[in-house]
């Protein structure tokens, strides 16, 4: 990428990269070389056809550090799966959705809930936040209405309450164990 981000004529047509799920490494590396750029995670990794809340928790920590690194925008690959999760390539993946085809039903799986949880409170043009402080498990945005949304994730086995501050205003939620939560702060 280098290569072509700094070639005076190519780098005039670039506005933004893409990052399949191997990028993971290299976004904070562009992130920080070239500030300006849109980037975009545009493949989840695709999982292991388990669809289980430990590979929903391993979802959330790449979309914190995709976030965190700078992408402005975070891409789930499968949207949907036949049972058993065996992608058109032949290999076990994660998806949003598994479709019982001999049964004629679905079920939506927890990555489904995470990302629907996320697009629902995290509007088109919002930005994220820098956070601080002990407790980091959690991303910050403002959206363009000046709301701004946390999402926490509390991956003990234990409630355990945090304390958040934005401004004036301190919250102090209780977070129940092996969860994800929002507070929506208007």
């Amino acid at each position: 990428m280098d290569t072509i981000l700094t070639d005076a004529k190519s780098k005039s047509l670039i506005k933004g990269i893409g990052f399949q799920w191997a990028g993971k490494g290299a976004i904070p590396i562009i992130y920080q070389q070239y500030p300006g750029l849109m980037l975009y995670q545009s493949e989840q990794e695709c999982g292991n056809s388990k669809n289980d809340w430990k590979y929903c928790t391993y979802a959330w920590s790449l979309v914190k550090h995709y976030f965190t690194n700078g992408a402005n925008a975070y891409m789930y690959w499968n949207t949907s799966l036949q049972q058993g999760g065996i992608s058109t390539w032949g290999w076990r993946q994660n998806s949003l959705v598994s479709v019982d085809t001999i049964n004629k039903t679905y079920h939506y799986n927890y990555e489904y809930y995470l990302m629907k949880h996320l697009s629902h409170f995290v509007k088109p043009g919002a930005k994220r936040l820098t956070t601080s402080g002990t407790f980091d498990n959690l991303l910050a945005f403002i959206n363009p209405d000046k709301s701004i949304v946390i999402v926490a994730q509390n991956d003990s086995h234990e409630k355990k309450k945090i304390s958040i501050t934005i401004g004036n205003k301190t919250i102090t939620p209780i977070l129940r164990a092996n969860t994800f939560n929002t507070m929506l702060v208007k």
